[in-house]
């Protein structure tokens, strides 16, 4: 299998329950609720996405032969050290070539394998970490993980039944949006009006880390 990878970078997590995290960011291209070009923003299931996902032209991206050769490429961004290996891989979304090899390449290397998706595909096995964030529209099959990350405010999703999913964590976001004092009331009304919410922001954008 040839992996298409965007990006892939060394960094610190910015967002969700492991927020401050060294780790290796690993966006793969592509996504099947957008295709990333602003002129089918309107028809897409997901309309709010800020993120570049299509192509291989971004820093450390590129086509990636084979699991080990990705999983090589990773270990090199890491860096010295064994301890606290982390790898966050998303997209776009990751579920759409992220397999059982990739992730048996990465723990062979120490990392912990940490995914953020969309959930409308099933999480690959032998993950060490699995955030959803739904979309409004799109039928999540992945009702079970480790963060359910919403970002707020959604027409068409309602908090109260995904409180029914079975996940750790369950965080609110802010949409980045022309509209962001309202989406950060509206995500701490959430917060404060149901507890199992925890507020999350994207702390990466608040200190300038790409």
């Amino acid at each position: 299998m040839t992996y298409s990878v965007k990006e892939c970078f060394l960094t610190l997590q910015g967002e969700g329950m492991q927020s401050g995290s060294r780790a290796v960011f690993l966006r793969f291209a592509g996504c099947n609720l957008w295709t990333g070009r602003e002129q089918d923003r309107e028809d897409a299931q997901c309309r709010f996405c800020d993120t570049d996902f299509v192509g291989t032209d971004g820093e450390g991206g590129g086509k990636f032969r084979s699991a080990d050769g990705l999983a090589g490429h990773v270990e090199e961004l890491w860096g010295e050290g064994q301890d606290e290996r982390l790898v966050v891989i998303t997209g776009g979304e990751p579920m759409l070539q992220l397999d059982e090899k990739l992730v048996d390449a990465l723990h062979s290397r120490s990392f912990r394998v940490a995914v953020e998706t969309n959930g409308t595909l099933p999480a690959v096995a032998g993950l060490d970490w699995i955030c959803v964030s739904p979309k409004a529209g799109s039928e999540v099959v992945q009702r079970k993980g480790d963060e359910l990350k919403l970002v707020w405010p959604q027409a068409g999703i309602d908090p109260i039944e995904l409180e029914r999913w079975a996940f750790d964590h369950f965080l609110v976001q802010p949409m980045d949006c022309d509209e962001r004092d309202q989406a950060l009331d509206a995500a701490i009304k959430l917060a404060m009006d149901r507890p199992k919410w925890r507020l999350t922001l994207q702390a990466h954008k608040v200190v300038g880390l790409p």
